[in-house]
């Protein structure tokens, strides 16, 4: 990014509630199914059909305002938006405006250099999604599935606090972790749950006027969104040092060339022609709803990673990068309550070794091939010296593989670690015998050699040797 300039981004993220039904019919919202099979007359606007609200949408909000610290509003309104886009039959998206149900929340982020900022959280209110146009296999024409039509949203809208893609998408991951923590939405961002529109912007440094903004539309990806920030910031730029104005407008990433362009002119709120929708009561919500639905809200990922990193010992890093997902931190804690290591250590494997395989097969830690009490059985076996840690990551991917149980592999392949002092020591004896010139070596100050005498050792026992042994057992026969 050029030097002098400020990038000031707000961010529109738009959560599909995982309701089994729309949010005015009761159509079900199921993904996949066959086209235009999931519509009825409430989602196609037919004259006479009443829409009458989904009472969890509302519980869900609420979840959800309370878990960013929110005000929630205690009389809230639902209004049309009116324009026309073929895949919208009624004429009318049903939105709120002026009362949502929503305001005034915050959450904080980790920034670069380590420290927490705070975003503000300016509303969330509900809507009902669009349909779907389709443009491929129709030729020139395009067809209209009309099964998202009336599917409940949540759109989260931050202030405009965000001061790079980073900062973005780090906003943009809590956001997800906390709709998933809170089971109000799956956040599958293929599936269209999880998306957002970026209102981007750029001032000189110092400058405390906003500059002119564009939106970036259907963002749905982590990457894509870092991408379409940084390249549209830059772009806005370039316009401005080359003497050209911003025009306030609606763009949309291309991803195959990994660029910004004009989809429509920025509409203002007038454009749209909002008024309260008279099919419609306005939400009234009490003190005891809310209460109610404060008792159910769950440890929340900044609570949890607290609690891990006092409870378990954690390094902060660690705690954090375990608790983004729930599943995940189920996970880990099941197996540092049964293990005998360290929590540490069973931090390390899912951290590392399962998250590594769950990454390279595409699989959620829901359907790993290793369940907690398989981990919790090797970690107890390294605990226990009857094998190495080394070992102990083979017999984890043969695990893997369905070779077999723990003991099972440990037996079939031999692999029981030699934890007997005189066995190493002859081991140890002979490796030196065999290495006369490096041992001279490093009785003349060679210190590092150590580590090629550790190798040699754990090469003659194929990494069977006690590693703590090895490096004691040695170390008193150099000296």
């Amino acid at each position: 990014m050029t030097s002098g300039w400020e990038v000031v981004i707000g961010l529109e993220i738009h959560t599909q509630l995982s309701t089994k039904s729309k949010i005015f019919s009761g159509a079900a919202t199921a993904y996949g199914s066959e086209t235009n099979t999931q519509a009825c007359l409430i989602d196609l606007g037919y004259p006479g059909i009443l829409p009458v609200l989904n009472t969890e949408v509302v519980r869900m909000a609420v979840k959800f305002g309370l878990a960013v610290n929110a005000a929630i509003s205690p009389l809230s309104v639902f209004a049309r938006k009116n324009y026309f886009y073929p895949d919208l039959p009624k004429g009318y998206q049903i939105s709120q405006y002026e009362l949502p149900i929503v305001e005034h929340g915050e959450l904080f982020i980790r920034t670069d250099d380590g420290t927490e900022k705070r975003i503000g959280i300016t509303r969330a209110h509900l809507e009902e999604d669009a349909g779907k146009s389709i443009h491929k296999g129709f030729g020139k024409s395009s067809g209209i599935d009309l099964n998202r039509a009336g599917t409940p949203l949540l759109e989260i809208v931050s202030e405009p606090d965000l001061r790079s893609a980073k900062e973005a998408v780090a906003y943009m991951r809590k956001i997800h972790s906390i709709v998933r923590y809170l089971e109000i939405s799956d956040g599958n961002m293929q599936e269209g749950s999880f998306r957002c529109d970026a209102n981007v912007s750029v001032r000189a440094s110092g400058q405390k006027q906003l500059g002119t903004r564009t939106e970036l539309k259907n963002l749905n990806s982590f990457r894509f969104v870092e991408k379409a920030i940084n390249f549209e910031a830059q772009r806005q730029i370039d316009v401005v040092e080359e003497g050209g104005q911003i025009v306030q407008e609606t763009r949309l990433y291309d991803s195959d060339n990994d660029e910004t362009r004009p989809m429509r002119s920025k509409e203002e709120a007038n454009d749209y022609r909002y008024f309260p929708d008279p099919d419609l009561l306005p939400v009234e919500i009490d003190d005891l709803f809310i209460e109610t639905v404060r008792k159910t809200l769950p440890e929340l990922p900044d609570a949890k990673q607290q609690r891990f990193a006092d409870e378990y010992g954690l390094k902060a890093v660690d705690a954090e990068i375990l608790t983004v997902n729930k599943p995940v931190a189920d996970y880990f804690e099941a197996v540092a309550i049964k293990t005998t290591a360290k929590a540490q250590i069973a931090a390390n494997w899912v951290i590392g070794e399962l998250s590594a395989l769950l990454n390279k097969q595409d699989v959620d830690i829901q359907n790993s091939r290793i369940g907690v009490e398989e981990l919790v059985h090797l970690l107890d076996r390294i605990t226990d010296n009857t094998i190495s840690g080394k070992i102990g990551k083979d017999i984890f991917e043969a695990m893997w593989r369905g070779e077999g149980s723990v003991d099972e592999i440990i037996k079939a392949r031999g692999l029981k670690q030699i934890t007997d002092d005189s066995e190493i020591a002859a081991v140890i004896d002979r490796v030196l015998q065999a290495n006369t010139l490096q041992v001279a070596d490093y009785k003349a100050g060679k210190d590092k050699l150590f580590g090629y005498f550790v190798g040699q050792v754990m090469k003659e026992t194929s990494g069977k040797a006690n590693p703590t042994q090895v490096n004691k057992i040695l170390k008193e026969k150099l000296t």
